[in-house]
Formats: C-alpha cells, structure tokens, sequence
C-alpha cells in the first residue's frame, strides 16, 4: 500500500511488511538475473495427462493489452458469475502484463458485468484521493499518479493508463461512474486531511464531542512517515494505538446522530486505528510480525466488505497473489489471507483470481525499504515447478477454472510446488511452493512477462 508523502516515507506499506519479514526471517535477496532454482526430486517432464487434462478445460487469451475484442474474456464473466468482489492478483509486483491485464479485466467487467469500483493494495487516504480525480478533481492522470503511487511497484504507466480510462469513462457516462478505493493501512503516511474529515464531521453531528477528539487526535498526528514511528519506543506506539482506538469509539458512538454521509466518517477514524493497531508490531518478535500481518489481511478484507456494503457496487480487488487468494506461497508470514476472510464472509460471492507465469522479467528491489526498483530476470520454469507444467498446454496465454477443471488437473494443482513468486524483494532459490489448486478458484497463466514500464 502506498500514498504521497515526503522521500522517506515513499516505499510504502508494501516494503514496510517485507521489511518486517526480513527482520524476522533472514533470507537473502536477488537483484539481478538469478540462475533456475533449483527444484529437489523434480522429474524430467511434466505428466502428459496432466496437460492433456488442462488442455480440453483451457481457454486461450488473445492478449493482455486493454483495447480489442474482448470475446476472449466471455469465460472468465461466466466464471465470475455473480460474484460482487473479485480478486485478482499478480505474481510479481512489477510486470507490465499483469498489470495490463487487470486493466482489460476491469474494463471488460465495467462495460459488460456492470463493475463499478476498482480497489488496489494501497492505502486508504490516497485511494480516496485518486478517486475524488476520477469524480472530477482538478490533475491528470499522471500527476495522480505521481502524488498518490509515488515509490510503489504501482507507479507505472499501465496505473496512469488505468487512471486515464476511468476518468474518461466517467466524463462519458456520468450515469455510470466507476470508484478507485485504496483498501490497506495508512503507510507510509495517513495523510493529514483524514483526521481533519474526521473532526469537521464530528463537529456537525456531535459538537460537544469535539474537544476530546481534538484531544485524542492531537498526540497522534501528522501520521506523515510510518518508519520513523516504528523507531519510537513499543510503550510509546501502544499508546498511541490505544488513543486512536477511544478515538474510533467516540465518533462511532454517535454514528445516529451524523446522518447517511456519517458512516464515512467512522470509515476513515477505523482506517486510522487499523494503522496504528498495525504501528504495535514487535519488529523483534517473529510472532508479532505475523501477528501484524494477520491483522493488515484482516484490515483489508474489513475495509473491502465495508466499501462494498456501503455503495452496493460489484468490486475488482487488485492485490499480490497471496493476499487475494486463500493460501500463501509464505504461509509463515501470512497464515490467514485477505482472500481467505472475503470467501468465509461472502461466500460465492467471492472469486479468487491468481496469476502464474513461465519465465521473464519484473521489477523488484535489493532490500525492501531502499533502493530503485529494478529489472530482475527469471528463465524459464525447470521441471517440477507448476509453472513448467502449466506452459506445456497447447494455449501461449490461458485461464482455467481450477473448480471445474478435471480430475487429473486438480489432483496435480492440489499438491505443493515451487512456483515464481516475487514482492518488493525476490528470493529465487529456494523457491518457495504453494498448492496452485487450492489457492485461487481461476488461474491465469502466462508463457512469459516484461517489467512494467515506468513514467
């Protein structure tokens, strides 16, 4: 997750929890093209009925550019079906088709599946500040981009392509507005103009109320570079945590009082105790650090279920793989996923879409919370990885819908294999294994990906 704010604080929540994981588990990272990782007892080929098995249930891709036809896509709507919230992730966080592709999918469910908000693993405020663009603001889509993306793996032209075409498509369809939601913590920074929403609506409602939210808030903000708050004492940041908590109780006491538009209003004052809950975490205890990040996936299906609840629109969930999807390729960091609370809460309707790929090249950092995200260079699956089975069925670029896919396939997807998985860091040997049939509901696989292109 990320939002604008001074060069310290631009690496996000993102590099923030990779940084958590690397102080609790040392591993080593890669910076530039690693050699095949290496995959122990691997056969020399994939099983053929496997493929077989995929070949009769995938359907091809014609491209993962926006723009076209888009009669390729038909499956996947019906694979959809009438899901209200869509996950659909990526395997890195920095290649030009994964990317692309969330912007053809997301077009395609606007103007065919009647979509209407786009929610991206990125902090609340700046979220609410590209969409007050979209609706109208004053900017164009790369200076949004700019302000609001700043540092992240997401400040790249396929956003500012994104950004563009839902501003466009609002101009021509004022009766059928698309939304851009930030669904994550306030990291690097919450942005002081959230705590001022919070205290000018209280004083409307409630304005007796006021001066001890005042008090409250005082203490806590500007909220303007979450590293530096997590060099503070532990004391400290509980307390802090503890005051953003009464905070949230005393504006959401009154919630009968503020009216249709108040509910907002307690929207941001959780999205500020989420991030201040999130500020406690113990960067010296392994089992704090999952703590947190059980309560960052819990924040973010919370504040998905509360947008899609609170307008009633039908959702495209952008996020990495193992947040949208119900198992992580790093179940020690991430036990319980974002995609994990949206299926126990919505049930069906909530779909999983995951991303593999066979080979090629993304954008990743050599440590997480410095340095220039740079192109990393992967070859092409070796035996044993899913992907390497998954490249030899006939179709260059498929989707395969893993509930309904064959037996053979299931039982081979369902077991636990190394796969290519990246974030804003990238450890290519040993690489890590993830049971690809159990983790999403649709995959989508690519033969092979490029970096995203930067502004």
């Amino acid at each position: 997750m990320h939002g604008h704010s001074k060069p310290i604080g631009r690496r996000g929540l993102l590099a923030l929890t990779a940084a958590l994981a690397a102080t609790a588990v040392a591993a080593p990272v890669a910076s530039a093209a690693p050699s095949s990782p290496s995959v122990p007892g691997a056969s020399p080929a994939s099983p053929a009925g496997v493929v077989r098995s995929l070949e009769r249930a995938a359907h091809p891709l014609r491209s993962t550019d926006p723009g076209g036809s888009t009669a390729d896509l038909r499956a996947l709507g019906a694979m959809v079906g009438g899901a209200n919230v869509v996950g659909l992730g990526e395997a890195t966080h920095g290649s030009h088709e994964f990317f692309a592709m969330k912007h053809r999918v997301f077009q395609y469910l606007v103007e065919e599946r009647g979509f209407t908000t786009f929610a991206l693993e990125m902090s609340w405020s700046a979220g609410l500040r590209i969409d007050e663009y979209l609706q109208g603001g004053p900017g164009d889509p790369r200076r949004i981009a700019r302000e609001t993306l700043a540092g992240s793996p997401w400040e790249r032209e396929e956003f500012v392509r994104l950004i563009g075409w839902m501003r466009d498509h609002n101009h021509r369809h004022p009766d059928r507005r698309v939304h851009f939601m930030g669904d994550d913590l306030g990291a690097p920074e919450l942005g002081d103009h959230v705590f001022e929403r919070v205290l000018s609506s209280l004083a409307t409602a409630r304005p007796e109320a006021l001066p001890r939210l005042t008090e409250l808030y005082a203490g806590l903000r500007p909220f303007d570079d979450i590293f530096a708050h997590l060099r503070k004492p532990l004391a400290e940041r509980k307390e802090n945590a503890a005051q953003a908590q009464e905070a949230l109780d005393l504006v959401a006491g009154h919630q009968e009082a503020g009216g249709a538009d108040y509910a907002w209003t307690v929207q941001h004052a959780r999205n500020i105790a989420q991030t201040f809950a999130f500020a406690t975490v113990d960067l010296a205890d392994p089992a704090s650090v999952t703590a947190a990040e059980v309560l960052r996936d819990q924040a973010m299906a919370d504040n998905v279920l509360w947008w899609q609840r609170q307008t009633g629109h039908r959702m495209l969930l952008s996020a990495h793989n193992g947040h949208v999807g119900y198992l992580s390729a790093h179940p020690d960091m991430y036990p319980r996923t974002q995609g994990t609370v949206l299926r126990d809460c919505l049930g069906r309707d909530y779909a999983a879409i995951g991303f593999t790929f066979a080979g090629g090249s993304f954008l990743t950092k050599d440590t997480s919370l410095d340095g220039d995200w740079k192109p990393v260079t992967v070859p092409a699956a070796r035996p044993g990885m899913h992907e390497h089975t998954l490249d030899r069925v006939g179709c260059r670029d498929f989707y395969v819908d893993l509930r309904a896919a064959p037996a053979e396939a299931r039982t081979w997807l369902n077991r636990p294999r190394p796969v290519y998985d990246a974030g804003s860091t990238f450890t290519p040997d040993p690489p890590p294994t993830l049971a690809i049939g159990r983790a999403y509901d649709v995959l989508v696989h690519l033969n092979r990906v490029r970096a995203a292109d930067r502004l």
